[in-house]
Parts: structure tokens; sequence; C-alpha cells
């Protein structure tokens, strides 16, 4: 019998491979801000970015995470600065930290004061614009470590209306009128009782467009909301937060369709009950204080903090101080549910089940008063 080729592996009766589940992490916010200011007293660079990520150790050079699928980055403009345009195929959501400034989205312009987030879709031509007096710094969270590591995240930047690469082509007009949509001409047809179709190749490269803005969630108008979740009962085993919902993400319940992000306001001298997921799930505490327990380590933690809280699939659970705790939590969990991989574990009794494709857990808020 002849040799095995150099491109097989023989994994006959192999075990599965150990999974690396990076450390928690937490990035303190004097670092943060020593960072900021570094910025700040920095040259101009070309492009106007003032920016630095945040990274974990544990990531590679190539996708420079800060969860291994999602990348945090400092963004810094001074009264008056301007960034180029960019495009780009990832997706961001962002928050404003300190100061104030104007994100360009699509021809979309969003004021952005302290802890307002929004988001900008993918192929969204953007700039910001620094229109106030102070520094204006914000955080952006992106799926790009996903996109290098599979070698396909597409970026230009660019002066002007249009992007370089759209200079010189036409996109294909149609007439509804005249000519017949080439989908509708293509096949579509069951084959099978429990649902197998086949398509012709026109389904592929014509897909239904679901229009995909960008959208603001104003912190003054979030924390309004705040009442609704803080007067649930303490015996509720639910999170008291709120998920900014994008319609754009349908069931996958996200921001955009990477991530979700969340704005809670927690009671004060809480614990939440340990659980797990497959998302990685990064912190960014805007008050209070308190501590996790990830994988059995104990992270304190306090307002003004960068925190990678949750690897994926490390039990944790969080604990609050004194005071309320608000808190910026971003996770991949749409992307997970999307490519049908997110596992969730609510309460350690509870089964491991893969929400999105089996039904989920439910809370206790239907048996559970007001404070």
């Amino acid at each position: 019998m002849s040799g095995r080729g150099k491109n097989f592996l023989d994994v006959c009766g192999a075990a599965p491979r150990v999974q690396n589940t990076w450390a928690p992490l937490v990035v303190s916010k004097q670092e943060i801000n020593l960072e900021v200011e570094r910025l700040i007293d920095a040259a101009k660079p070309d492009n106007g970015r003032r920016a630095s990520m945040v990274v974990h150790p544990e990531a590679d050079k190539q996708s420079k995470g800060f969860a291994p699928g999602i990348d945090v980055t400092i963004h810094v403009l001074k009264p008056g600065e301007r960034t180029r345009n960019l495009r780009k195929n990832s997706n961001m959501v962002e928050i404003c930290v300190a100061g104030s400034g104007t994100a360009s989205v699509g021809g979309k312009v969003t004021k952005a004061e302290k802890w307002d987030v929004w988001n900008t879709p993918s192929m969204r031509v953007h700039n910001y614009y620094n229109d106030g007096k102070e520094p204006w710094v914000w955080l952006t969270y992106s799926n790009a470590p996903l996109l290098e590591k599979l070698e396909v995240h597409y970026v230009e930047e660019f002066d002007g209306a249009t992007p370089p690469s759209d200079m010189d082509t036409k996109q294909t007009t149609r007439d509804p009128g005249k000519i017949a949509r080439a989908r509708d001409l293509a096949l579509k047809t069951k084959i099978s009782e429990d649902g197998a179709h086949l398509l012709g190749y026109e389904w592929l490269i014509d897909i239904d467009t679901v229009e995909s803005k960008s959208l603001h969630w104003p912190w003054n108008k979030v924390s309004s909301y705040f009442p609704d979740i803080t007067e649930i009962g303490k015996e509720y085993n639910g999170r008291r937060l709120f998920v900014l919902y994008n319609p754009v993400t349908e069931r996958r319940i996200g921001t955009t369709p990477s991530f979700f992000a969340s704005l809670s306001c927690s009671l004060p001298n809480s614990n939440n009950i340990a659980h797990r997921h497959s998302s990685s799930s990064i912190n960014y505490y805007l008050r209070g204080g308190g501590h996790s327990m990830v994988d059995g380590q104990r992270l304190d933690w306090q307002a003004g903090d960068l925190m990678l809280s949750a690897p994926g699939w490390a039990m944790h659970s969080h604990h609050i101080g004194d005071s309320q705790v608000s808190t910026l939590t971003i996770q991949d969990h749409p992307f997970q549910i999307a490519v049908e991989s997110l596992i969730w574990q609510e309460r350690i009794e509870e089964p491991i089940l893969a929400l999105g494709n089996q039904v989920g857990f439910e809370s206790n808020r239907a048996s559970v008063g007001t404070r």
C-alpha cells in the first residue's frame, strides 16, 4: 500500500482537541486613562485616527482581539479633528465614554454624548468629527478578529464621497416592468416532505435584502427605563439588563449581526447565579464596583474598567458592591446563533442547550413581585 499524501492527517480514534479557554482579564480605568492621555499627546496621524487596540495577551499577531473573535479599540479625537472616510466588511458597536462628537455612518449623522451607544453596519462609509470643546473618547467593538482569521477582512480608507474601488464600476439595474428578476426564473423546488429544497444559482447571488441601519441608543433614554428592572423583587433570578436590540438581527436578538450589547442596572449587594455560554462576554463598567468569579478565579473591578468577564464556556458569576452597577456588555451571541453554535447553561443544575435550536431557559419573573 502506498504512503499517505502530505495533505492528509490520520484522525482515526483521535480524541477532540482540548479547547484553550482564554484567561479572564481586567484592564483598569487607570491604564485606559493613561493610554487616552498618550493618544491626546501624540501627533495626529494622516488618517486622523488616534486609536489604540486593547489586546489580550493570548491573542495572536494576526487577529489582535480582546476575546478570540472580538476586538476593542480606544479612539480619541481632539476638538475640531475629523477622520478620513472608512469602509469595511466588519461591523461595530460603539460607545462614547468621554466628551462628545458626531459619527457619520452611511449618511446618517449621530450626535454621541457620554455613554450613548450606536452601531456601524458592514460596508457603510463612516467617519467621525469632534464638534465639542473637549477630547472625544469612544470605544469600538468589532468582529474584525474573526474576519482576519479567515483572511477576508476588507478595509479601505479614502477622502471624498466615493470609495476608490467603486470609481470605475457600474451596478446592474433592472426595470421590473420590462425584465423579469433572474432569480424568479431559477429553479425552486421541494424534493422531500421534511423540507429539502433545490435552488438555482441565482438564489446565491440575489439574496433578499434586509436594510441594516446605524441605530442610536442614547444613555438618557435607556437609563430612564431602569426602574422597569430595578423594581423587580430581590428573589428575581434573571439579569437586570436591557438588550440594545436592532430589528435587522431578528430572532438572533442582537445589536449587530455579530454582537448583542446590553446596558444593566444591578442592585447593590446582589449576586448573580453562576452560568456559562460559548459566546465570549466583555464588560465595560460605567458605574459602581464589585467582583466576579470566573472558573474559580476572583477578579475585582470598578467603574471605568474593561474586563473579559466570560471567556467562552467559562463558568462565571458577578457580585455587586454597595452601590448600583451599570455595565455595557458585549457578546458574540447573535453570530453563534446564526452558525448554530451557541450553547448555554443558565444554571448548573439545568442541561446544556443550543439556544435558537432548542427551547431556551425561563427566569422566575412571572412569579416574582416588585420590591
